[in-house]
C-alpha cells in the first residue's frame, strides 16, 4: 500500500509541476449585485513544496443557494452576521473534499454544487480545506482532517444560534473528507441528519476503531459507496447502508495499465463521486441488492429486497435517504445495517436496469438445464441481458427466479423469447417442457406492473417467442 501511495504522489507531482502556473486566488463579479464571488483556493505544486517547511491549515466557507447558484458567497460576513441568502429552515449540505497533493480544483465541485441545487433548492455549502490538503506528504493531510473537523464546530454552532437543526444537515465528504464529516459528527454525539461517505480513504484509516474514521454512529442515516477499496478507498463497511459498485474494487471503464497515467491511479476513488452525480441526472435510480457478499449477489442470490420502500430495493446516491425511512420501522428481522451491491456501465450515466424472471415449471426433467431469453421492444427490437445465473435447478411447482441487467431501459415489451437447454441429457428435439407461469418484473422500476404468460411449452434449443399479458392475481 505505501508503495502504490507513493506512486500516486510522485504521478501527482510530476502533473502538477509540469502543469505549474502562478495563478493566485482571485474572485468573478456577480454582476446583478455587485458582490465579487468567492472561489476556491488556487494552490499548485509550489503551495505543496512549501507545506513540506511551513505547515498551515485555512479554511473558507464557500455557500451556494439557488438565489447565487453560480456565485459562492460567504457563509458569515466580515461582522460575523449570516449570509442573508441562507435559510435555517432549508436542509443544509455540506461538501468536503479530500487530499489535494498539487492544491488543483476537484474537477467534479461545479458539476456537484449545480446539480444538488437543481435537484433541491438547499443551502449548499463548500468546505474548502485545500490549504491543509495541498502536502506531498499524505500523513499530514491526515492528521489535518481532526484540525478541520474542530474547526467547523464554532461555524455549525453559530448556525445553530440561527436557527438551523443538526438533524437538517447532510454532510457529503469525498475520501478524506468523508472521515472529516465522520469526526464532525463525533462532536455533536451523532445528531447529524446524514453523512454521506463517497469512497471514504483507505490509507491510515483502514482497521481502525470506529473512533478513528468515519463510522454509522457519527449519524443518524451514513451512506457509503465504495469505488476503489483495493486502492485508495477503504473496504470495511461504515455506515448504515455501504453500497459496493461493481464490488467495490475494479470499475469498468477505468485504465488497467499504469502506463494511463494519472488516470490509473485516480479513476476509480473518483468513480464513487460520479455514480452520485449520475444519479441525480439519469431515471435508472441505481437499485442495490442487499447482500453478503458480491459473490452471493453475482450468483443471483439477493433479488428479494422484502418489504422495503415502496417495495424497492435501496437506491445509490441522494436517493438512499429513503432507506433511512425504512430504518425508523426497522423490527428484529430488519437489519440496522446492510452491504448492497450493484453493477454499473463503463461510461457515464453509467446506469443499467435490472429485470427479474420468475418461472414456475411442471416438469421434473428439466430438472437440469438452462434458460436463456431477451426482449423485444416496441420498436422490433431485441435487447439481450447479462444473466447473473443461467442454470437453475427446475423442480416441479418450485418458482425459479432469474436476475438479468440490460443496458437499456425497456419501457414497452412486445414479446419476451425464451429458449431451454438441457445440458445432461442428450439432446431431444421431441421433448417438451411445460411451464406453469411466467413473470417479467422490472426491479429498476417497481411501480411498473410487471408482465406475465400462463400454461404454455418450451421445446429443447428452440426460441420460442412469447406476448406477454397483464398478471392474473389469482392465476388457473
Amino acid at each position: 500500500m505505501r508503495i502504490y501511495i507513493f506512486l500516486c504522489l510522485i504521478c501527482w507531482a510530476r502533473f502538477g509541476l509540469l502543469a505549474f502556473s502562478s495563478k493566485v486566488n482571485g474572485g468573478s463579479k456577480n454582476s446583478e449585485t455587485n458582490r465579487t464571488c468567492l472561489e476556491f483556493s488556487r494552490l499548485n505544486a509550489m503551495n505543496s513544496l512549501k507545506d513540506l517547511f511551513y505547515p498551515q491549515v485555512k479554511i473558507n466557507l464557500l455557500m451556494y443557494s439557488r438565489n447565487n447558484v453560480k456565485c459562492a458567497e460567504p457563509l458569515f460576513e466580515s461582522n460575523n452576521s449570516l449570509n442573508t441568502h441562507f435559510n435555517p429552515l432549508k436542509k443544509t449540505v455540506w461538501i468536503i473534499h479530500g487530499y489535494r497533493p498539487i492544491g488543483s480544483t476537484p474537477v467534479w465541485l461545479h458539476k456537484f454544487t449545480k446539480l444538488f441545487l437543481k435537484e433541491e433548492d438547499v443551502n449548499l455549502i463548500v468546505v474548502d480545506w485545500n490549504q491543509g490538503a495541498t502536502t506531498f506528504i499524505y500523513s499530514r493531510a491526515v492528521r489535518n482532517t481532526r484540525r478541520v473537523a474542530e474547526s467547523l464546530r464554532e461555524s455549525i454552532e453559530n448556525l445553530l444560534i440561527h436557527g438551523a437543526s443538526l438533524d437538517n444537515f447532510h454532510f457529503i465528504g469525498v475520501s478524506l473528507g468523508a472521515h472529516i464529516s465522520g469526526f464532525v459528527g463525533k462532536i455533536f454525539n451523532g445528531q447529524l441528519g446524514r453523512i454521506t461517505g463517497l469512497d471514504p480513504a483507505g490509507p491510515k484509516f483502514s482497521g481502525k476503531p470506529s473512533n478513528s474514521r468515519l463510522d454509522y454512529t457519527d449519524a443518524k442515516f451514513v451512506d457509503v459507496i465504495h469505488s476503489d477499496s483495493q486502492g485508495l478507498g477503504i473496504q470495511d463497511p461504515s455506515g448504515h447502508i455501504d453500497f459496493y459498485p461493481n464490488g467495490g474494487k475494479k470499475q469498468p471503464g477505468c485504465p488497467t495499465s499504469v502506463f494511463s497515467g494519472m488516470s490509473y491511479f485516480k479513476c476509480g476513488h473518483q468513480r464513487a463521486v460520479y455514480l452520485f452525480l449520475a444519479a441525480f441526472e439519469t431515471n435508472c435510480h441505481f437499485v442495490s441488492f442487499p447482500c453478503r457478499s458480491y459473490k452471493d449477489y453475482k450468483s443471483g442470490l439477493c433479488m428479494d429486497c422484502g418489504n422495503l420502500y415502496k417495495e424497492s430495493c435501496p437506491r445509490l446516491g441522494n436517493q438512499a435517504k429513503l432507506w433511512k425511512e425504512e430504518l425508523k420501522n426497522k423490527t428484529e428481522e430488519w437489519p440496522l445495517r446492510t452491504t448492497a451491491f450493484l453493477d454499473t456501465s463503463s461510461q457515464n450515466p453509467f446506469c443499467t436496469y435490472y429485470f427479474a424472471l420468475s418461472i414456475v415449471a411442471l416438469s421434473e426433467t428439466m430438472r437440469n438445464g438452462t434458460i436463456s431469453f431477451s426482449l423485444l421492444n416496441d420498436l422490433g427490437v431485441l435487447e439481450y441481458p447479462k444473466l447473473y445465473e443461467q442454470s437453475k435447478p427446475f423442480a416441479n411447482l418450485q418458482e425459479v427466479k432469474i436476475l438479468a441487467q440490460f443496458l437499456n431501459d425497456i419501457v414497452n415489451i412486445s414479446s419476451i423469447c425464451l429458449t431451454y437447454f438441457q445440458y445432461k441429457n442428450p439432446y431431444c428435439s421431441t421433448c417438451q417442457y411445460r411451464i406453469q407461469s411466467l413473470m417479467l418484473k422490472s426491479l429498476t422500476h417497481p411501480e411498473r406492473p410487471p408482465i406475465c404468460k400462463y400454461n404454455f411449452v418450451l421445446k429443447e434449443r428452440v426460441q420460442t417467442e412469447l406476448e406477454p399479458d397483464a398478471c392474473d392475481t389469482h392465476p388457473v
